[in-house]
């Protein structure tokens, strides 16, 4: 039996809207919830046209042939970036005329695997067993409105299409759970004398791989207790009149706790390395994680958290290193230290839902500027006063090592690297300081 998909009403209006026009054919992206019951769809996405189909034509109608599927998976590496802990994309629609249909799912098993296999290439964390690894290939009649939905394992490439049920419902995510942390990050990332400057964006992430596995074996308090995985996320709640358990607005308070050091129990050998610098991330990260409210397990929950957690800080800095190579910033003397402010968090509520999708926002960048990112890639309207900035501080601090080469063949080159490894412009523009509430990164460089 195939897998079911409670998916919110206003979805199928929004994939409605687009059988109005008989000759389009338009792709987009399902965002929502796996979990082993069943799995809930929140949200679709249409991929944004292009600038050119824009400005050129405004009765363009794509067609089957000019489905791209690298900017499919580009807005799709950018919309994972705004989803906060528990969602995912999981999968891939197509609007399109019913003769087309036999060349519509070969698309969209193309298009499904490329998405997956771009929003999972930059994670931090991997997926456990027990988890659901089938993504959705959706394809909507654009004359008759008809859906067919088919899911494929994206553990198996060679996977044959299974069938899969679509069910509605209203306000399916109005009541999900949520839950916040704030993470206080004080890392530190040596770096190696054979290191070079193009490679900081590398050992920043290995740092934060190392990490990442301190927050996958923290303690997790849920309110000030520890709870058991396999408990239920709600039990202990205040029930109503009627033995229903009272729909919970206020989030669960979670504090994190992070072994400092190996116990006695495990040996460890000390390993001497030469280094010429280091790589220091510290301060205060808000994390938030949402889970539907049908019997959550604690281990879900926690686990959402986790992934976000992970996901919000390795964002941040990759969209910090894009930043630098769009702008050129001019880079220091070894002597001198740089600071650069990493962007702030902010949420963004979604229409009928208690739901908040996320985006990352420089000091400099304007609410306006915010309000169109979100529009573009969200494809829906986000008004200024549905916009929250997480209030935080965190600094990075990065003394890269340099060798006794000339400096400006040393700039030279490590422009030329980091220009080659830009693969889109993510459109963020640079902080000129740091400030309260920021994340801020710095550059240390000297010499023996």
């Amino acid at each position: 039996m195939g897998r079911s998909y409670f998916v919110e009403e206003a979805v199928g209006q929004y994939l409605s809207d687009f059988s109005t026009k008989p000759k389009a054919c338009v792709t987009g992206l399902l965002i929502g919830q796996c979990s082993p019951q069943r799995d809930y769809v929140i949200l679709a996405i249409r991929t944004p046209p292009r600038e050119e189909q824009n400005e050129s034509n405004k009765n363009y109608h794509p067609k089957l042939a000019d489905i791209d599927e690298e900017w499919v998976t580009a807005h799709a590496s950018q919309l994972s970036r705004m989803l906060p802990g528990g969602l995912l994309v999981l999968g891939v629609f197509i609007v399109a005329a019913p003769e087309l249909a036999k060349d519509i799912q070969n698309a969209l098993r193309k298009l499904v695997f490329s998405v997956e296999k771009s929003v999972v290439k930059k994670r931090l964390w991997s997926f456990t067993e027990e988890e659901v690894s089938d993504r959705m290939a959706l394809h909507v009649c654009s004359a008759t409105k008809k859906i067919l939905c088919r899911t494929y394992d994206m553990q198996d490439p060679k996977s044959s299409p299974k069938p899969a049920d679509w069910k509605y419902q209203s306000g399916l995510s109005a009541f999900w759970l949520s839950l916040e942390c704030t993470i206080n990050v004080n890392i530190h990332i040596p770096l190696s004398a054979t290191s070079v400057s193009y490679e900081l964006e590398k050992n920043t992430r290995n740092g934060l791989t190392r990490w990442a596995k301190q927050i996958e074996e923290g303690v997790f308090l849920i309110n000030g207790q520890a709870k058991e995985d396999d408990t239920e996320l709600l039990e202990g709640q205040k029930k109503s009149s009627r033995g229903n358990i009272q729909h919970r607005i206020q989030p669960f308070d979670v504090k994190v706790l992070t072994q400092l050091s190996q116990s006695s129990g495990h040996r460890s050998a000390a390993m001497v390395q030469v280094c010429r610098g280091s790589i220091n991330l510290k301060g205060a990260v808000k994390c938030r994680a949402y889970i539907h409210n049908n019997k959550p397990k604690v281990k879900d929950a926690i686990q959402a958290l986790k992934r976000d957690i992970i996901n919000t800080l390795s964002d941040r800095c990759e969209i910090l290193f894009e930043d630098l190579i769009i702008n050129e910033a001019p880079a220091k003397k070894n002597s001198e230290r740089e600071f650069h402010a990493l962007p702030h968090r902010v949420f963004a509520s979604i229409a009928g839902s208690n739901v908040m999708l996320c985006d990352y926002k420089f000091g400099d960048e304007t609410a306006g500027e915010i309000q169109e990112r979100f529009s573009e890639i969200l494809d829906q309207v986000v008004h200024g006063e549905a916009i929250h900035i997480a209030e935080e501080i965190n600094t990075v601090d990065i003394n890269p090592p340099v060798d006794n080469t000339d400096d400006t063949q040393q700039i030279q080159l490590t422009k030329a690297t980091l220009l080659s490894k830009l693969q889109q412009n993510m459109g963020v523009a640079i902080a000129a300081a740091v400030a309260i509430f920021a994340v801020t990164f710095s550059f240390n460089y000297f010499s023996d």
